[in-house]
């Protein structure tokens, strides 16, 4: 069966590059807006693995993050930020996320840092 991925990101362009990225590999897409979205639709959907943007109207990825994985501890989320947010990516770690990329970014690393998570189990 496909892994389903939720991708978060205020930016439409920003998804449809990870949709693009991942959906040529068999992964089934979901997408979210914002925070409060992305947290709406984990609960709905349950992904395999959620891509959170830091920076989002309404609720920010880190508010989101920490939603989710209250919620489900075993939650898969990789934090995608842009360069320069090195204080907000480690809060993240340490708030449970399991990776982090950097825009931009290749499609190689994304796909590469994917897998890496989906095989890891969540802490």
């Amino acid at each position: 069966m496909s892994k389903t991925v939720l991708v978060v990101d205020d930016a439409a362009f920003m998804r449809m590059m990870i949709r693009d990225i991942l959906a040529k590999e068999g992964y089934v897409i979901h997408e979210a807006v914002n925070g409060r979205d992305a947290v709406d639709k984990y609960r709905e959907l349950q992904p395999d693995l959620v891509t959170m943007d830091i920076t989002m109207p309404e609720m920010s990825g880190l508010e989101a993050l920490r939603a989710i994985r209250s919620a489900d501890s075993a939650a898969r989320v990789l934090m995608v930020s842009a360069m320069g947010q090195q204080k907000m990516i480690v809060e993240a770690l340490e708030s449970g996320a399991m990776d982090f990329l950097v825009k931009p970014f290749q499609p190689t690393k994304v796909l590469e840092t994917v897998k890496k998570c989906l095989q890891t189990q969540a802490t």
